[in-house]
């Protein structure tokens, strides 16, 4: 499956929190194994135009039911469930699915998976989409909507219900990692955040909203981050029950960097 060319995105930061931990399977994806900072010299560019007002997105919409990953047919969505993608980031800069031979809930298997964050015509439908971003006098920036429904009338449209339910959200930035930084996330339904290609906030499955917290300053040496260095940011949501949509996000990192 060909990777979807991306548009040009910046992140101002989202705190969020893996409330199982950065435990995601036990798949055997090697991770870097040294301080991976990107910046002048490093592996990838970036464009020296931070955009510190607003979150750029790439949004697909779905059909309910098709993969069917979208709606659960068995309608079981009080849980979170850990360990649905890799503990690294795939060499294609998307989660790849850990589990080897099964199929673990509210999933069914690696290959409707993939259609997550790829284009696929007829499958899915690539939206570009702008989060506004609000910082406050102690500056700390928030998104945050207890109604997040960037699709309605769009796309494959609503299918009878009152919102379009079904669809994901992707995002790629870079960071410089000054210290003291904090993040956190509440929404449902998975989330699944990577620092430095490491697997840092695994909220993944069906579940109402969820709430956490990750400190950059705690996690450093389990991400491999030193201060002062830049590193990727990579963001990957679902929306995939037709119960509720909560998206909120806040931060105390000052802005995020263009990806070329």
């Amino acid at each position: 499956m060909a990777r979807t060319a991306r548009r040009t995105l910046s992140f101002l930061a989202i705190s969020l929190v893996a409330a199982c931990g950065a435990d995601a399977g036990s798949g055997a994806d090697a991770g870097p194994t040294a301080d991976a900072s990107i910046g002048p010299g490093g592996p990838d560019a970036f464009v020296a135009d931070p955009d510190c007002g607003n979150l750029h997105a790439i949004i697909r919409d779905f059909r309910m039911h098709q993969p069917s990953d979208f709606e659960d047919p068995e309608g079981n969505s009080d849980a979170s469930y850990p360990g649905l993608v890799k503990l690294h980031l795939g060499a294609d800069g998307t989660p790849d699915y850990a589990p080897a031979g099964a199929v673990r809930p509210h999933t069914s298997g690696p290959a409707n998976f993939a259609q997550w964050y790829h284009d696929v015509p007829g499958v899915n439908q690539a939206v570009p989409y702008t989060f506004p971003l609000t910082t406050d006098a102690q500056g700390v920036s928030r998104f945050a909507s207890d109604a997040f429904f960037p699709l309605d009338g769009m796309g494959f449209g609503n299918e009878g219900m009152p919102h379009n339910f079904s669809f994901t959200t992707e995002v790629h930035t870079a960071f410089v990692y000054k210290g003291g930084e904090v993040f956190t996330f509440t929404g449902d339904d998975d989330l699944w955040l990577f620092i430095n290609g490491v697997l840092a906030i695994d909220l993944g499955g069906l579940h109402p909203p969820l709430t956490g917290a990750v400190d950059l300053d705690a996690r450093a040496a389990e991400l491999g981050i030193t201060k002062g260095n830049t590193y990727r940011m990579d963001i990957f949501h679902a929306e995939r029950h037709t119960t509720a949509s909560n998206f909120r996000v806040e931060t105390t990192i000052e802005c995020f960097i263009v990806v070329n």
